[in-house]
């Protein structure tokens, strides 16, 4: 995308708010389909930092199908966006508990996203987590 077809900040910002609002909704919902439509057709995910990228929408799809049968009764909040030309960052809150043991994790960090303008081409999440109460960061 050129510069001159890039949306300006204003209209960037909304866009960038929309995808993390409905990123956001499928994650809380259990919606793989609301999750995967904020991703262009040839996307790259990466989940955290030492995770290997996750690649083309199907993969992501497939990744995203996964949540429901792990998580249940979560929620998924983002902050204030960021926006800078395509790019975008938020901070997130997810909390949930696990379908396997009934534990409770709260997830916090933050997400980067590279866009076309209109779709997420790639997305970076940075978090930190706690099961039931603790800190797993921590050996």
């Amino acid at each position: 995308m050129t510069d001159s077809t890039m949306p300006d900040a204003a209209a960037m910002r909304t866009i960038a708010r929309e995808l993390v609002d409905q990123l956001a909704e499928g994650w809380s919902k259990g919606r793989p389909d609301l999750m995967a439509g904020v991703f262009s057709e040839n996307p790259v995910f990466i989940e955290t930092p030492f995770s290997t990228p996750t690649t083309g929408i199907d993969a992501i799809r497939q990744w995203a199908s996964d949540i429901p049968y792990y998580q249940s009764e979560a929620t998924f909040t983002v902050g204030e966006v960021f926006v800078a030309g395509p790019w975008f960052s938020t901070e997130f809150k997810l909390v949930f508990r696990r379908r396997t043991t009934g534990e409770w994790v709260d997830a916090r960090g933050a997400m980067f996203a590279e866009t076309d303008g209109s779709k997420i081409t790639e997305l970076r999440m940075y978090w930190h987590r706690w099961n039931g109460g603790r800190d797993t960061s921590v050996a």
